[in-house]
Protein backbone atom coordinates (compact mmCIF):
# COMPACT_ATOMS: atom_id res chain seq x y z
CA UNK A 1 0.00 0.00 0.00
CA UNK A 2 2.47 2.45 -1.02
CA UNK A 3 0.17 5.07 -2.81
CA UNK A 4 -2.54 7.16 -1.55
CA UNK A 5 -6.39 6.45 -2.45
CA UNK A 6 -9.93 7.98 -2.59
CA UNK A 7 -12.31 5.39 -1.03
CA UNK A 8 -15.65 4.95 -2.79
CA UNK A 9 -18.72 5.17 -0.87
CA UNK A 10 -19.25 1.59 -0.37
CA UNK A 11 -15.49 0.91 1.60
CA UNK A 12 -16.13 3.80 3.84
CA UNK A 13 -19.24 2.64 4.86
CA UNK A 14 -17.45 -0.86 5.11
CA UNK A 15 -14.94 0.77 7.73
CA UNK A 16 -17.60 2.76 9.52
CA UNK A 17 -19.67 -0.41 10.28
CA UNK A 18 -16.72 -2.45 11.18
CA UNK A 19 -18.01 -6.05 10.07
CA UNK A 20 -16.07 -6.88 6.94
CA UNK A 21 -12.48 -8.56 8.26
CA UNK A 22 -10.69 -7.78 4.62
CA UNK A 23 -11.44 -3.86 4.66
CA UNK A 24 -11.14 -3.40 8.13
CA UNK A 25 -7.87 -5.15 8.30
CA UNK A 26 -6.89 -2.78 4.80
CA UNK A 27 -7.86 0.14 6.25
CA UNK A 28 -5.94 -0.17 9.85
CA UNK A 29 -2.98 -0.89 7.53
CA UNK A 30 -3.81 2.39 5.17
CA UNK A 31 -4.27 4.28 8.12
CA UNK A 32 -0.79 3.51 9.36
CA UNK A 33 0.95 4.71 6.46
CA UNK A 34 -1.52 7.80 5.63
CA UNK A 35 -2.98 8.44 9.08
CA UNK A 36 -6.35 9.62 7.83
CA UNK A 37 -8.76 8.70 4.99
CA UNK A 38 -9.45 10.82 1.98
CA UNK A 39 -13.40 10.91 0.48
CA UNK A 40 -14.99 13.27 -2.22
CA UNK A 41 -18.23 15.14 -1.38
CA UNK A 42 -20.31 13.02 -3.60
CA UNK A 43 -19.46 10.15 -0.74
CA UNK A 44 -20.43 13.21 1.96
CA UNK A 45 -23.97 14.01 0.09
CA UNK A 46 -24.55 9.78 -0.65
CA UNK A 47 -23.97 8.66 3.31
CA UNK A 48 -26.21 11.93 4.47
CA UNK A 49 -28.90 10.73 1.78
CA UNK A 50 -28.88 7.55 3.33
CA UNK A 51 -29.65 8.09 6.83
CA UNK A 52 -31.76 10.67 5.55
CA UNK A 53 -33.98 8.25 4.12
CA UNK A 54 -33.57 6.34 7.00
CA UNK A 55 -35.02 9.66 9.01
CA UNK A 56 -31.80 8.45 11.29
CA UNK A 57 -30.81 12.58 12.54
CA UNK A 58 -28.47 11.29 15.11
CA UNK A 59 -26.12 9.07 12.47
CA UNK A 60 -26.15 12.18 10.24
CA UNK A 61 -24.80 14.35 13.03
CA UNK A 62 -22.53 11.72 14.31
CA UNK A 63 -21.01 11.46 10.76
CA UNK A 64 -20.47 15.06 10.17
CA UNK A 65 -19.22 15.77 13.19
CA UNK A 66 -16.82 12.77 12.27
CA UNK A 67 -15.27 14.84 8.97
CA UNK A 68 -13.20 16.88 10.57
CA UNK A 69 -10.53 13.89 10.97
CA UNK A 70 -11.20 13.20 7.15
CA UNK A 71 -9.66 14.59 4.28
CA UNK A 72 -12.76 15.84 1.60
CA UNK A 73 -11.78 16.28 -1.95
CA UNK A 74 -14.10 18.59 -3.89
CA UNK A 75 -16.10 18.99 -7.23
CA UNK A 76 -13.43 21.32 -9.21
CA UNK A 77 -14.16 22.48 -12.31
CA UNK A 78 -11.22 20.19 -13.99
CA UNK A 79 -13.00 17.20 -12.33
CA UNK A 80 -16.59 18.46 -13.55
CA UNK A 81 -15.37 18.72 -17.17
CA UNK A 82 -13.68 14.88 -16.84
CA UNK A 83 -17.12 13.44 -15.74
CA UNK A 84 -18.39 15.43 -18.28
CA UNK A 85 -16.61 14.05 -20.86
CA UNK A 86 -16.33 10.34 -19.21
CA UNK A 87 -20.46 9.84 -18.77
CA UNK A 88 -20.73 11.16 -22.56
CA UNK A 89 -18.83 8.34 -23.37
CA UNK A 90 -20.21 6.12 -21.16
CA UNK A 91 -23.75 6.60 -22.55
CA UNK A 92 -22.54 7.00 -26.06
CA UNK A 93 -21.55 3.65 -25.69
CA UNK A 94 -24.26 2.36 -24.39
CA UNK A 95 -23.05 1.80 -20.86
CA UNK A 96 -24.49 3.94 -18.41
CA UNK A 97 -23.62 4.36 -14.46
CA UNK A 98 -24.14 6.21 -11.63
CA UNK A 99 -23.76 10.03 -12.03
CA UNK A 100 -21.88 9.98 -8.19
CA UNK A 101 -20.03 6.93 -9.52
CA UNK A 102 -18.66 8.90 -12.22
CA UNK A 103 -18.12 12.28 -9.81
CA UNK A 104 -15.72 9.83 -7.92
CA UNK A 105 -14.13 8.60 -10.75
CA UNK A 106 -13.44 11.73 -12.39
CA UNK A 107 -11.94 13.06 -8.67
CA UNK A 108 -10.11 10.40 -8.33
CA UNK A 109 -8.03 10.73 -11.78
CA UNK A 110 -7.99 14.05 -11.40
CA UNK A 111 -5.90 13.52 -7.82
CA UNK A 112 -3.97 10.79 -9.57
CA UNK A 113 -5.47 8.71 -6.78
CA UNK A 114 -6.33 4.47 -6.15
CA UNK A 115 -9.81 4.47 -6.08
CA UNK A 116 -10.93 1.88 -3.38
CA UNK A 117 -14.17 0.22 -4.40
CA UNK A 118 -16.17 -3.02 -3.97
CA UNK A 119 -17.94 -1.79 -7.44
CA UNK A 120 -15.42 -2.55 -10.16
CA UNK A 121 -17.63 -3.47 -12.39
CA UNK A 122 -18.94 -0.57 -12.78
CA UNK A 123 -15.86 1.94 -13.02
CA UNK A 124 -13.97 -0.94 -15.40
CA UNK A 125 -17.01 0.45 -17.62
CA UNK A 126 -14.50 3.93 -17.78
CA UNK A 127 -10.97 1.87 -17.54
CA UNK A 128 -12.42 0.48 -20.52
CA UNK A 129 -12.78 3.71 -22.09
CA UNK A 130 -9.35 4.21 -22.07
CA UNK A 131 -9.33 6.72 -18.56
CA UNK A 132 -6.30 6.18 -16.16
CA UNK A 133 -8.64 5.31 -13.45
CA UNK A 134 -6.63 2.93 -10.96
CA UNK A 135 -8.95 0.57 -8.78
CA UNK A 136 -8.25 -1.24 -5.72
CA UNK A 137 -10.74 -3.47 -4.19
CA UNK A 138 -10.41 -3.83 -0.51
CA UNK A 139 -13.46 -6.71 -0.23
CA UNK A 140 -10.79 -9.50 -2.38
Amino acid sequence: MKNKSLLDTDIFSEIRKGKNSKVIAKAIAYKAIFKKYTISVITVSEIVKGWRKLNRNDRIEEFLADLSKIEILNLDQKSAELSGLIYGDLEKTGQPIGLADILIASISIQNNLILVTGNTKHYQKIQLLGYNLQLDNWKD
